[in-house]
């Protein structure tokens, strides 16, 4: 019996992407077994067509795939998603380089996982990303928003403004820059970051963490502000 408690609740919608159907059966009778329900699609259209109907909360989309893969994807949803929250993607793929890491978590991806996989290792995957989205909601005397200067995070909806406008952030990236908002004095290495970023220790690269604060300061950028500060030689702290 697996021992890990089980956080998800019936509303938790996973689509599963892959146009492989093993893959995609294998995959949903997973996440079913523990509590979440599933939508399926076999193809890059077919996908963005789902996340427009169903409004799933997470999304595991395979890479390489027909009619669009899934990069392209990824890009669409997130253009589609620009002034609403956007649902946090974990990418599959069989390939296993660094650079192809990077390039998800470049487009948007919060996770990245490579085939083969266990199963039970892709639910816990999936656990993780939506926990970092809804572990504030079990906190009672949490703050429902953060704010330091002409930044504001709500802690229900997960969104994040500077001064008035809206900056759609993956969940990763929101997470990321609630710990630096959470203590404004603090400089953060790459391992603090790492820690905030993921709930289960694994290899993560600078790299990654470094392409995750240049996503967070692209979208800030285009709404006119920087919250975020390189202390070279150390990590990144928030923006006085």
């Amino acid at each position: 019996m697996d021992p890990t408690p089980v956080i998800s609740r019936m509303e938790n919608k996973v689509l599963v992407v892959d146009d492989d159907a093993h893959i995609r059966a294998v995959i949903s009778f997973a996440l079913r077994k523990h509590g979440f329900t599933t939508v399926e699609a076999g193809d890059g259209l077919k996908a963005l067509e789902a996340a427009e109907r169903e409004r799933p909360d997470l999304i595991v989309l395979d890479i390489l795939m027909p009619e669009l893969d899934g990069t392209e994807v990824c890009r669409r949803l997130r253009a589609r998603n620009s002034q609403r929250p956007a649902p946090p993607i974990i990418f599959l793929s069989s390939k296993d380089d660094e650079i192809d890491r990077v390039l998800g978590l470049e487009l948007g991806g919060d996770d990245y996982v490579t085939k083969p996989f266990s199963p039970r290792e892709l639910v816990a995957r999936v656990r993780a990303v939506l926990r970092r989205r809804g572990e504030v909601r079990s906190e009672s005397d949490a703050p429902r928003q953060m704010v330091q200067g002409q930044l504001a995070l709500d802690l229900d909806t997960f969104t994040a403004t500077w001064a008035g406008a809206g900056v759609p952030l993956t969940a990763t990236e929101f997470g990321i820059l609630r710990a630096l908002v959470q203590q404004p004095g603090r400089v953060f290495t790459r391992d603090n970051l790492m820690s905030v970023a993921y709930d289960e220790p694994r290899y993560v690269s600078d790299r990654t963490i470094d392409s995750h604060v240049r996503r967070i300061r692209a979208k800030f950028r285009s709404a006119g502000g920087e919250p975020i500060e390189t202390v070279h030689g150390f990590g990144y702290k928030l923006v006085a």
